[in-house]
C-alpha cells in the first residue's frame, strides 16, 4: 500500500492508497482543499469538521450538476462499462447492417 501526504485546509493528512493511485488522490485532495478554502472564505470562521462538511457539499453539488452524475456515483466503473457496451452494440449494428445489405440466396431442397 502506498502512502500519500495530503494538505487540506492547512492541515496535513497521511492517507494510504493502492499503488498507482497516488496522483489521483493528490488531485482529489487539491479539489477538496480548494472547496474547503472556498467554504471558509464564504462563511467565515468554521470548525475543521464544518469546513470539510461544506467542502464536501460544494463538491457534491458540483458533481450533481453534470449529466449522468448520479449513475457515476453509484458505481465509478459504470462509465467505462457503458462505453464498452456502446462500442459492442455499435459493432453488432454494423454487422447486422452489412448482413442485411448482402443478398441471401435461399435454396429449396
Amino acid at each position: 500500500m502506498a502512502e500519500v501526504n495530503l494538505t487540506i485546509a492547512g492541515r496535513s493528512y497521511q492517507v494510504g492508497c493502492r499503488p498507482g493511485e497516488e496522483e489521483n488522490l493528490l488531485a482529489a485532495a487539491r479539489m477538496v482543499d480548494t472547496k474547503s478554502r472556498e467554504a471558509l472564505s464564504g462563511l467565515g470562521t468554521l470548525s475543521e469538521s464544518r469546513q470539510l462538511l461544506f467542502a464536501s457539499l460544494l463538491l457534491a453539488d458540483q458533481l450533481l450538476e453534470k449529466p449522468g452524475a448520479q449513475a457515476a456515483m453509484i458505481d465509478p466503473a459504470l462509465g467505462l462499462r457503458i462505453a464498452a457496451l456502446a462500442e459492442r452494440i455499435e459493432s453488432l449494428a454494423v454487422t447486422l447492417e452489412e448482413s442485411a445489405a448482402t443478398p441471401h440466396v435461399a435454396y429449396d431442397r
